[in-house]
């Protein structure tokens, strides 16, 4: 027997496949909700910041780099930058002459990590810090140290002014918590009348320079001539002065010759007439020596055929 089945109702067909739909949408949000809150949950801090926790919009906690967790959907998270940052101010001042310049300054500035929660929470960031208190205080500075120079001295002494900036604006900023360091002056502008005027300035410096120079040069080589002049008269000197002196010495010993000769001749005589006092047969000799050969053309006296005695009686 065929019973006839009668078609399903389209109403409970629709009922029973979104009951099941629903079911499985519920499930698919809540995993969504799941992974999205998981995904919240966790953040990274990286090197050279720290991380201030806000619950609710009130900063409760620092946290130091790495991986964290927070309560998503209640918690946030504020990075700060703790590594050395740089800020320039541009700004017009005057030195202590009242001259205008324009000039621009930095200072390098690092928050210290123990102190960056209460910088936060003071100030609200680093960007409000700079703009709130770090800017002024650097301009304050600036303006009182470059009054304090005459455009001369800022120019020729730059270390000095930068280091009465630098030593202004930390005595200004030692009640913040940060750390300050390396200011530096650069991009001076000075006024074009004072430009050319320094320009003049050191064009007569230059040119006095080189006739100093010049005169310099000049006495130096009349100080040469009058040296080269004294050597040579020096070396004369000492030329004439060595001839006179070996004259002298010549002199000396032919003097010294002569009369040793003298006393050597003197002695010899002496000698000989010692000689002849004690032996009439060695004055006989002497004569003898110095007969010509010749005979007398006159004799006197007794024993005229009588040359000389050569008797032995006065031997």
């Amino acid at each position: 027997m065929h019973i006839q089945q009668s078609p399903p109702d389209l109403t409970d067909v629709i009922s029973k496949i979104f009951g099941k739909g629903k079911g499985i949408i519920i499930s698919l949000v809540i995993i969504f909700f799941i992974v999205i809150s998981a995904g919240q949950s966790l953040y990274t801090i990286e090197e050279g910041h720290v991380g201030i926790i806000k619950r609710f919009g009130e900063a409760t906690q620092q946290v130091n780099p790495g991986l964290h967790i927070k309560i998503p959907f209640v918690d946030t998270v504020e990075v700060l930058e703790i590594r050395t940052r740089k800020n320039v101010e541009r700004l017009n001042a005057s030195t202590y002459e009242q001259m205008p310049i324009t000039a621009e300054i930095s200072i390098n500035w690092t928050v210290q990590r123990a102190q960056a929660f209460e910088l936060y929470k003071s100030y609200g960031g680093l960007d409000q810090f700079e703009s709130r208190i770090l800017d002024p205080k650097l301009r304050s500075a600036a303006k009182d140290a470059l009054a304090r120079y005459k455009a001369e001295e800022i120019i020729q002494n730059r270390s000095k002014v930068i280091a009465q900036i630098e030593s202004l604006l930390i005595e200004g900023m030692k009640n913040y918590p940060v750390k300050l360091d390396s200011a530096q002056l650069e991009n001076l502008g000075l006024p074009q009348k004072y430009i050319q005027s320094i320009e003049t300035k050191q064009t007569e410096k230059n040119l006095a320079a080189a006739e100093e120079h010049r005169l310099q040069r000049q006495k130096l080589e009349a100080q040469r001539a009058v040296n080269t002049a004294l050597a040579k008269r020096d070396a004369a000197k000492a030329t004439a002065d060595g001839k006179a002196y070996a004259i002298e010495i010549e002199a000396k010993a032919e003097a010294q010759a002569i009369r040793l000769k003298g006393l050597a001749e003197a002695e010899a005589i002496q000698k000989k007439a010692e000689s002849l006092n004690q032996s009439s047969t060695l004055v006989d000799y002497v004569r003898a020596q110095q007969w010509n050969g010749q005979m007398p053309q006159t004799m006197m006296g007794s024993g005229q055929n009588i040359l000389w005695n050569m008797s032995d009686k006065n031997r």
